[in-house]
């Protein structure tokens, strides 16, 4: 299944790293400021383990009535229109993920499934200068811009779980969206600007998520929190109290996501874990 970052999950951060507990926390890092917005932000997310790749933003104003944006070529490729009982209580923080079409021929795909190669996806949204634009129903206007860069950080790899601790390491390609040696081809090719093994990792964002059906609320209770890209060892101990939260057999799956200094981000993710086993998780 593709991976789908939900709105208003219930982040449960680790108080000795010094963080706070979180909630409706959007992928997106914003730049602060943005012109006359509070904030904005243009970013692309792979998910290396499936192998799909998507264009995220977030802009954030103050009661607007409408919101744009175009990207380096002007041409306009998001617009928003609030109305009826929302245009008089106005938009403030807008965010949207597209749609993540995969990156690669997976076999187990539906036939009919579109599937964008990363060197289409590049040349679908270009790098460069994306501008937001809002306005406000008196007609006063807003305006802001934000980069969107083709530095992409390499998927973590060697993720595991060892029941308290989750570890991983630095990787060097894309996963299932494109091979270090395609990789290098890209940019020998001058499709990307450099290979992902050498683009800086800014922080790490681990997630450790239930893996329940649909309406289960433990599937809320996710634990999710960022470290420093020099952090090291390259691991992280979930709270204690957060696992003992956990019903009995409770299959768990970890991401761990390499987030670069223009938050342009990489995930792996591994599924197959057991918490709390008893009489041991289905398969």
């Amino acid at each position: 299944m593709t991976r789908q970052r939900p709105f208003s999950t219930i982040l449960l951060i680790a108080a000795g790293a010094g963080l706070v507990v979180a909630a409706g926390a959007p992928t997106a890092r914003a730049t602060v400021p943005c012109g006359d917005f509070g904030e904005c932000k243009a970013l692309i997310e792979i998910n290396a383990t499936d192998g799909d790749i998507g264009f995220h933003f977030l802009m954030d104003g103050d009661d607007l009535i409408s919101a744009r944006i175009d990207d380096p070529n002007g041409a306009k490729v998001f617009e928003d229109k609030a109305k009826g009982p929302l245009r008089e209580q106005k938009l403030t923080e807008t965010f949207a993920e597209s749609a993540e079409p995969l990156c690669w021929p997976d076999p187990e795909a539906d036939p009919d499934e579109e599937i964008v190669t990363l060197e289409e996806f590049v040349a679908r949204w270009a790098a460069g200068t994306y501008a937001f634009s809002g306005k406000g129903e008196g007609g006063e206007t807003s305006s802001g811009e934000s980069e969107l860069t083709h530095e992409l950080p390499a998927a973590p790899a060697d993720v595991d779980f060892d029941g308290s601790v989750i570890s991983w390491s630095a990787g060097d390609d894309l996963g299932n969206c494109a091979s270090w040696a395609e990789l290098n081809d890209l940019v020998a090719g001058g499709v990307l600007p450099v290979h992902p093994e050498d683009v800086t990792v800014a922080a790490w964002e681990i997630v450790l998520e239930p893996d329940v059906e649909d309406g289960d609320p433990t599937g809320r209770l996710v634990f999710s929190i960022r470290v420093p890209g020099d952090v090291a060892p390259k691991e992280v101990t979930v709270p204690a109290d957060y696992l003992a939260s956990l019903p009995d057999d409770t299959p768990v799956k970890v991401e761990v996501g390499a987030i670069g200094v223009d938050d342009n981000a990489t995930f792996s993710e591994v599924d197959g874990f057991c918490v709390n086993e008893v009489e041991g998780c289905e398969d």
